[in-house]
C-alpha cells in the first residue's frame, strides 16, 4: 500500500511539473479586447416545461443602461411555484420581490410519457 502512495504523489508531481511548462492561455504581448460598450443593452427570456423530468421554470430580462429589470419562476419541491421580481440599478442597488402560489395548471399537469425499456451495457473492464 505504501508503494501505491508514492506513486500516486510521483505522478501528480509530474503533472504538476507538466503543466509549469505549458504555454499561457495569452502570449505576453498579445492586445485583449479592452472595448467597453458605455450603454449595453439587451433582452432574453426561456422557459422550460420538461412533463418528463417534471423540470418547470422560466426566467426574462430586460437591461438598458445601468437598469436591469427581470424576472424567474421556479416550481419548488413542495409544489408551489415562485416567482422571483427583480431589478438592479446604480442608485438602488440590487432589489427582489418574492411571491408564491399556487403553479398554473397547465404547468402542473404532466404528460404522460410511456416508459421505455432499459437496455444494460456490459461494463467496462477496470484495467484495459
Amino acid at each position: 500500500m505504501a508503494l501505491f502512495k508514492i506513486i500516486l504523489v510521483c505522478c501528480a508531481l509530474v503533472a504538476v511539473m507538466e503543466c509549469a511548462l505549458l504555454p499561457a492561455a495569452v502570449p505576453v504581448g498579445v492586445p485583449l479586447n479592452t472595448e467597453v460598450d458605455p450603454h449595453p443593452q439587451y433582452a432574453f427570456a426561456y422557459n422550460v416545461q420538461d412533463a418528463l423530468t417534471g423540470d418547470s421554470k422560466s426566467q426574462q430580462e430586460v437591461r438598458d443602461g445601468d437598469v436591469v429589470k427581470g424576472s424567474y419562476s421556479v416550481v419548488d419541491a413542495d409544489g408551489s411555484l415562485r416567482t422571483v421580481f427583480y431589478t438592479a440599478d446604480p442608485i438602488n442597488g440590487f432589489n427582489a420581490v418574492v411571491q408564491r402560489g399556487p403553479v398554473p395548471v397547465a404547468a402542473a399537469a404532466p404528460i404522460p410519457v410511456a416508459p421505455r425499456p432499459l437496455v444494460a451495457a456490459a461494463p467496462a473492464p477496470l484495467f484495459g
